[in-house]
Order: structure tokens, then sequence, then C-alpha cells
């Protein structure tokens, strides 16, 4: 059985609360580049098909590209 106690090198990415005792330091830039990818998915969801209907690899990577586009120039 592994060793639950073992931990993982990953960094903290989310700022903790401001109301909390002791602070868990985070990267900032990791923070502000984690957001914007969140914020890209959230405008990618607007567009109802976008992973409902595309069955085709090339369909659903052609309409990444276009709703991406359509996003960015808004």
């Amino acid at each position: 059985m592994r060793d639950q106690t073992a931990h993982m090198d990953a960094a903290a990415a989310i700022p903790s609360r401001r109301n909390r005792k002791v602070a868990i330091p985070h990267d900032a830039g990791i923070c502000r580049h984690r957001n914007q990818i969140e914020r890209c998915f959230s405008r990618l969801k607007h567009f109802r098909r976008f992973g409902r209907y595309d069955r085709r690899t090339e369909h659903f990577n052609g309409f990444v590209h276009l709703a991406a586009a359509m996003a960015w120039l808004r």
C-alpha cells in the first residue's frame, strides 16, 4: 500500500482568504495565468455547441478556433 502521507510538489495557485490565521504563500503570476485560462473557458462555454455535438476531432477543433476568434473579437 502506498504511503498516504507523501506530499506532492505542488504550489498553491489560489490565494488564501484574508481572514485565515496562517496565510498560505502563493505565486501571483501563476494565479493570474490560471485566472485568464478559467475566464477563457467561461467565455467558450457560452457557445452552446462547444463540446456537445461534434463527434469528429477536426470539427471540434475547428469550432474551438472559431469560438475563440469570436470571443476575442467581442
